[in-house]
């Protein structure tokens, strides 16, 4: 079975049938999802509605400790955005996954997950009660239970989301690249384990000021 079919520099399209995916989820607006990715699996974010920022961590499922690490996978492919081909490295080298197809076409990896704390500061004080990512993280692996914890929640990938860098290094937060059904697809190079906030956020244009759900599908390895 091969998994994906060439359309551009880094637009790729999967041959994966829906009907053959093994689990599928939708993921409401500013809820959490946790789940185990088996070796060979293939793992897909749909982008239901367009511009859906989907903040995403991954760990080795056999050591939460050996987690997703954006500064390795930025020095690793030499480039601060990810899509196709891109490698998501952790903390201690392992590769966890491999971007096989995307339709999408650029993802951040630098701006960071919503916090209530950052909400006060970068808006208004007011704004510190609003649910955040970081807030979706921890009442994931809280009721996992896994001996995860507050200090396990890294710097994490935001899926579908645009964070230009100006040429004076600023981050900036912009209107999404996204549309209805643009995808992102991985191949699992380990056992991994997914933690998704499907990003709350409603006072920058990272969900287009309206966060929608999106669909989480998972296919079999290939034999």
């Amino acid at each position: 079975m091969s998994a994906t079919i060439a359309t551009g520099k880094n637009l790729v399209e999967s041959k994966l049938r829906v009907d053959a995916a093994i689990y599928r989820h939708v993921i409401n607006a500013g809820d959490p999802w946790i789940y185990e990715i088996k070796q060979g699996q293939y793992f897909r974010i749909v982008d239901l509605h367009g511009n859906q920022a989907v903040d995403t961590l991954f760990y080795n499922a056999h050591d939460y400790s050996d987690r997703y690490s954006a500064q390795d996978t930025i020095q690793h492919q030499r480039n601060i955005y990810l899509t196709t081909g891109t490698k998501l490295m952790s903390t201690a080298g392992t590769v966890l996954l491999t971007i096989v197809a995307d339709t999408c076409g650029r993802h951040d990896t630098l701006g960071g997950a919503c916090a209530n704390e950052s909400n006060m500061v970068r808006y208004a004080i007011e704004k510190r009660h609003m649910h955040a990512c970081r807030s979706s993280f921890l009442k994931a692996v809280t009721e996992w239970d896994h001996g995860m914890s507050k200090r396990d929640i890294a710097s994490n990938i935001n899926f579908f989301m645009n964070v230009p860098v100006t040429p004076e290094g600023k981050l900036t937060f912009e209107d999404g690249i996204s549309d209805p059904g643009k995808y992102v697809e991985m191949r699992a190079e380990t056992d991994v384990l997914a933690l998704i906030s499907n990003c709350p956020q409603l006072n920058n244009p990272c969900n287009a000021y309206n966060p929608t759900p999106v669909e989480v599908m998972i296919w079999a390895a290939e034999p």
